[in-house]
């Protein structure tokens, strides 16, 4: 593929993937523009353009991170600083636009609702992929754990939840400076990635190479055009994504941080999911180290980018509920993990099958809580 001619902006215009996420913004739009002129839009439709939102910002984030990766390429940079840093950070910036999206709405607005879902969404971003996903992928295929993984990556990731946890439980929130401190924190991680990388084995680093590679070779140009098109688009779908699932929780009575938990959560972290499930079926490591290296990010740089946006200032309504029970949950998920990953140095079905078992047990707790069953 390399002496063949690069691809330019023609080609990319008729490229299935950049024509697929054209028209599913058309019909977002179209839809949307459609339905803001009725007196009242049934949740059905509202849910069923968040959905489409999830959609158009999971495929438009893929493209966005493809030309980043290819302008990275053709500026010379080694593949794998590519991959310990766009495509690391490239399978969380659903996270990162849509917690940021809610964090500048909530700056604009006013509406302390907009922060409760963007604390929420991190929290349940990293609770879901260390129960849930990581739980299916086991599933799929039993995972082989190294003890390095356990020593470099497992344990920076419950340190970063813990981090993160305490800077909110110490003032309710987080000020701008703690967000530069948890974004500084993550430079911090990524440089030391970096300093270190030739300790990273070459089966993990081909395997990154292999799920990212793009099966055709574009310009400078086309590489340009994507990041562009694919940041618009990506923005938009947060955008929206945000102010759908406000929507869909004000309707149903649903508290924004559950909404921000569980939809919203659930929903940017599919990416993790397809990434991982292709991943396992080549490397244990980068199954679990697409899955960890994400949750070192949300906790840290996600949230961190938010914060420096606008203060993170939890509401008093969902201040029980999110330092009572959505956090000390992802605290005690993630630990439940590395005690796994730790006995026998593997992730068998079984223990998969208890990963979803305690997200659904959490999903049980959200709705008790909800109903006044349990109160914090």
């Amino acid at each position: 593929m390399g002496e063949e001619e690069p691809l330019g902006i023609g080609a990319l215009l008729h490229w299935n993937s950049l024509l697929i996420i054209s028209s599913i913004f058309v019909t977002l739009v179209a839809i949307t523009t459609f339905t803001s002129r009725l007196n009242g839009v049934h949740i059905s439709i509202v849910i069923g353009l968040l959905i489409l939102s999830i959609i158009l910002l999971i495929t438009a984030a893929d493209f966005f991170i493809e030309g980043a990766k290819g302008l990275a390429q053709k500026a010379g940079i080694a593949e794998v600083i590519i991959g310990l840093t766009i495509v690391s950070i490239g399978t969380s910036l659903p996270e990162i636009l849509v917690t940021t999206t809610a964090a500048a709405s909530a700056g604009r607005t006013g509406d302390s609702a907009m922060i409760d879902l963007a604390v929420g969404n991190i929290f349940g971003s990293v609770l879901v992929q260390i129960t849930f996903i990581l739980g299916i992928v086991a599933l799929v295929r039993p995972l082989n754990i190294r003890p390095d993984w356990l020593r470099r990556d497992g344990l920076i990731m419950l340190g970063a939840v813990i981090f993160c946890s305490l800077l909110l439980w110490q003032g309710g929130g987080l000020s701008r400076f703690e967000g530069f401190i948890l974004c500084s924190t993550y430079v911090v991680y990524i440089w030391w990635l970096l300093k270190n990388r030739e300790n990273i084995r070459e089966d993990e680093i081909e395997a990154v190479g292999e799920i990212r590679a793009s099966e055709f070779s574009w310009t400078t140009a086309a590489y340009l055009i994507m990041v562009i098109i694919g940041l618009f688009f990506a923005i938009f779908a947060a955008t929206k994504l945000v102010e759908l699932a406000s929507e869909i929780g004000e309707s149903m009575n649903i508290p924004p941080a559950i909404v921000g938990t569980v939809m919203s959560g659930l929903g940017t972290s599919l990416p993790e999911l397809t990434v991982a499930l292709m991943a396992a079926k080549r490397s244990s490591g980068v199954a679990i180290g697409t899955l960890i290296g994400s949750n070192i990010t949300d906790p840290l740089l996600s949230i961190g980018i938010a914060a420096m946006v606008n203060p993170l200032i939890i509401s008093t309504e969902s201040h029980a509920l999110i330092m009572h029970l959505i956090v000390p949950a992802t605290i005690i998920g993630v630990a439940i993990c590395l005690v796994m990953m730790y006995t026998g140095m593997q992730f068998t079905r079984m223990e998969g099958g208890i990963l979803i078992g305690l997200y659904v047990f959490f999903l049980v707790l959200l709705e008790l809580q909800r109903k006044g069953f349990i109160v914090l």
